[in-house]
């Protein structure tokens, strides 16, 4: 009986053990409800991280900078959001994380933030950036990469901030329900939120950011704590590099500028409508450009900096090997043949 008992306790003792080690290799990740967000959903939908052991708990957030700020509080290990003025002015005040790896470009003919305007100012004849001159534009926050895309545009059409009145909002929701009631002018947000708002019949979309203004808007962040567990880092990129693969050969390949649906577009377009609330016909708007891989482009975070520098928002421009790490990708891209 006591021969019993000790074997049986062993068993219980085991089973407990197996479930911490379980528990243990939950990686919480930063997440925003947006359709750019889809190559995680993919990969926790797919059961690509957990098929290399890594099984992440996405944890929902309404704007980019506090993610950054979770990831430094060490409330999240992964962050999966837009490069802001917090993620580098966090960095330079003496905190260590790491840019890994490619969640999302604005780039020509692949929606993702839209210029959304007033549906009455529209149908007065707003048609351009340069009609926008004296207009209120509702953003999240200052600092957010809303502000440095338009900046960045309006600068592009010879036009300064100084020459709009840029009125933070906070939250996406909050930044559309002004739209709504008209407190803005314009607004700059990410899918699904143009679509819908064009669907309900407030809003137009003037243009689609990412067709006047390309960049690196997106990336994968690593907490030093998470980063320095290496095998555990490498593992969750090999489960993310699967899974950026997926989405790219379902709904990112085009032919003769036109895209080309895959074998799995509605799966995908299922997947991401699960996570972010949004209709599958919203979703079908348009998916962000993001590399097969997951390659960053490295040199546009260093401009990036220089930016927000040039604009009061940083006081240097952090030197890439200090932020940027991409020895992770690099790795799983290596492991992950198919």
């Amino acid at each position: 009986m006591r021969r019993l008992i000790a074997v049986a306790l062993v068993a219980v003792l085991a089973g407990v053990s197996g479930t911490a080690g379980a528990q243990e290799k939950k990686v919480k990740v930063g997440v925003l409800k947006l359709t750019s967000s889809a190559p995680i959903f993919v990969g926790v939908e797919k059961g690509f991280f957990k098929a290399v052991g890594v099984e992440p708990e996405l944890v929902f957030f309404q704007a980019a900078a506090p993610i950054a700020t979770a990831l430094a509080a060490g409330q999240i290990e992964v962050g999966a959001t837009g490069l802001t003025a917090a993620l580098y002015n966090i960095v330079l005040q003496g905190e260590k994380l790491w840019i890994v790896a490619d969640k999302g470009r604005e780039w020509p003919g692949y929606p993702l933030v839209g210029i959304l305007v007033q549906r009455e100012l529209w149908d007065q004849g707003l048609r351009s950036v340069k009609d926008l001159k004296g207009k209120r534009i509702g953003i999240t926050t200052l600092g957010s990469t809303f502000h440095f895309h338009l900046g960045n545009i309006l600068e592009k059409e010879g036009l300064k901030l100084a020459d709009v009145k840029v009125v933070p909002l906070q939250t996406m929701p909050s930044t559309v329900e002004a739209l709504k009631g008209k407190q803005v002018d314009a607004i700059m947000v990410p899918q699904p939120f143009p679509g819908a708002a064009e669907a309900q019949g407030f809003g137009k979309i003037l243009a689609w950011a990412g067709d006047l203004y390309p960049w690196q808007i997106a990336t994968v962040f690593y907490s030093k704590g998470f980063a320095a567990d290496r095998e555990r880092a490498v593992n969750f990129m090999k489960g993310y590099v699967r899974a950026s693969r997926y989405y790219h050969d379902a709904v990112l390949v085009r032919k003769g500028g036109l895209p080309i649906p895959g074998s799995n577009y509605d799966e995908v377009v299922q997947i991401t409508a699960k996570y972010t609330g949004a209709k599958p016909e919203i979703i079908k708007i348009g998916f962000p450009y993001q590399d097969r891989d997951g390659r960053l482009l490295v040199q546009d975070i260093d401009k990036q900096m220089k930016w927000w520098v040039g604009h009061g928002f940083m006081k240097s421009v952090i030197p890439l090997k200090e932020i940027v790490d991409t020895s992770y990708i690099e790795a799983a891209i290596q492991a992950v043949k198919e």
